[in-house]
């Protein structure tokens, strides 16, 4: 079967892209390997609350209706209520094996069989293939690794020394929960900077948004400056675990041997659980079209316009400025592919 557009992907950014095109004569259809709207929220770990207040975690044409600062679950409600309100075309279950052109139509194969389609938008977001270094597969069989993209609640862990690796927000959060029950080391590889989540009753967003910072476009000059820097930790409860010695910090992990982790101070720990919170790295090996894609296997793109006509990237990091990687951030990217849709497109 053939359609206007294909979206790749039903998670937020597919969600946005699919409201857009709800207004529109395209005939259009959105694809996601999962069996549910929201899963991939509802999987992630147990206590995950994000850092942005519910004003800056909507999709366009629907708010957001929850505490302050949303849980996972919030938003995985929230993503299942937005897809039934505005009766987007949706098929689950649904992954991807193959993108390419033939005749100038994209051609997608699937696990339920071909489609072609006139545009592709992939809308499969940041979070595709977890990024765990080489030296991990150095460490003995009995300790415990696992990813922060697996990880649930301390219960999964073993007992002993715990090492959280990665110093982003999903780091913290982890170290934080998991220094609970436990003695924990978290390894960072720069210095970490804090920020508050709230100044009086505004949430810091708030001043982010009226400052302009998150707004700013990534090649402008505030853009540049906050690319360079790494993502601050929203909150103090780290701050005061680190000073209290809940959570011991430690250097960048650079190897490992056996049982022992080695810093980049050439520390070393005897662990005996590691988590990963490392993030994430592409994985396009499924889209066989040329000359796409940089050295490290990022999509090349002008504010997810790329030099392929008809193919779009959606839900990138800095796809256009930093607020590209908030849910809210995800609207605005949408409804400016779609504008170049309807540009591109005038007779349909």
């Amino acid at each position: 079967m053939k359609y206007d557009v294909i979206v790749i992907g039903g998670g937020q950014a597919g969600l946005a892209m699919g409201y857009f095109l709800k207004n529109s004569n395209f005939s259009f259809l959105i694809l996601d390997e999962l069996s549910e709207i929201g899963e991939v929220w509802k999987n992630r770990y147990d206590t995950l609350k994000l850092f942005t207040p519910h004003d800056f975690s909507s999709l366009p044409g629907l708010s957001l209706d929850s505490n302050s600062y949303p849980t996972k679950n919030d938003i995985s409600e929230y993503l299942k209520l937005y897809a039934k309100k505005f009766s987007l075309p949706i098929q689950m279950n649904t992954s991807v094996n193959k993108l390419f052109l033939d005749n100038d139509e994209f051609v997608i194969k699937t696990n339920q069989g071909s489609l072609r389609a006139n545009h592709v938008v992939v809308a499969t977001g940041p979070f595709q293939k977890p990024n765990i270094p080489d030296f991990s597969t150095f460490l003995s069989e009995d300790i415990l690794q696992i990813h922060s993209s697996e990880y649930k609640n301390p219960k999964q862990l073993t007992n002993g020394t715990t090492l959280v690796i990665g110093g982003g927000n999903s780091g913290a959060q982890i170290a934080t929960e998991l220094s609970k029950d436990r003695k924990v080391f978290l390894a960072v590889g720069h210095k970490m900077m804090f920020l508050p989540q709230d100044i009086g009753h505004k949430s810091i967003f708030w001043y982010f948004d009226k400052l302009g910072v998150y707004k700013a476009p990534h090649d402008s000059i505030i853009g540049k400056i906050v690319r360079r820097k790494p993502d601050p930790i929203f909150g103090f409860e780290l701050k005061r675990l680190l000073k209290n010695g809940r959570i011991t910090l430690k250097s960048r992990a650079i190897s490992s041997e056996n049982n022992v982790i080695i810093f980049k101070d050439q520390t070393q720990l005897k662990v005996d659980n590691v988590v990963w919170a490392t993030g994430y790295k592409p994985d396009y090996n499924w889209i066989e079209i040329d000359e796409l894609f940089n050295k490290q296997g990022f999509p090349i793109h002008n504010r997810g316009v790329t030099s392929r006509k008809g193919l779009f990237f959606l839900g990138l990091p800095w796809q256009h400025n930093r607020q590209s990687a908030l849910i809210t951030g995800v609207g605005e990217d949408a409804k400016y592919l779609y504008n170049q849709l309807i540009t591109n497109s005038p007779n349909t």
